[in-house]
């Protein structure tokens, strides 16, 4: 995919809506396509972590690993959405484990060298910031809910 073609799919997508076309340069000279396969995790909880992604086709299964038996299951994502925040938070670790549903092509962004440049210019950091803070506010609740949902003993209010 060249250059143009990923700063036209980063324009198509509603998570980089009202994003400068300078923002949205910069991002996508950071980005390059990656293909994982259905069953291979893309990242596992407490691993460095130092990207994301935007799903481009295919479904990935952000979970929580149990010590014993099956993970907790938390979201599916499918086309057009970002997976990944943890490159932007100290201690820069995987919050989640991201395991592919199915064949998966995606975008993989420098988060690293994305981080920086949000240190170096104050006003490209707070628009990743607002658009990453929404995000990891819609992960954690749907964490959260899942939690409720499947930790919750009967009669517990």
């Amino acid at each position: 995919m060249t250059r143009m073609n990923i700063r036209k799919q980063l324009a198509e997508q509603p998570f980089f809506s009202g994003l400068s076309d300078e923002v949205l340069q910069y991002l996508s000279e950071r980005a390059h396509e990656r293909e994982i396969g259905k069953g291979d995790v893309l990242f596992r909880q407490g691993d460095p972590a130092n990207s994301f992604y935007l799903l481009i086709s295919g479904e990935v299964l952000i979970e929580i690993p149990a010590i014993s038996g099956p993970s907790l299951e938390i979201q599916r994502l499918g086309r057009g959405k970002i997976l990944g925040w943890s490159w932007l938070i100290p201690p820069y670790k995987w919050t989640f484990q991201a395991r592919a549903e199915q064949d998966t092509k995606l975008l993989e962004f420098d988060g690293a060298a994305i981080l920086a440049h949000c240190e170096e210019d104050p006003v490209f950091g707070y628009a990743v910031l607002k658009k990453f803070s929404a995000l990891m506010s819609d992960r954690l609740e749907a964490a959260r809910r899942k939690m409720m949902d499947e930790w919750n003993p009967p009669g517990f209010a």
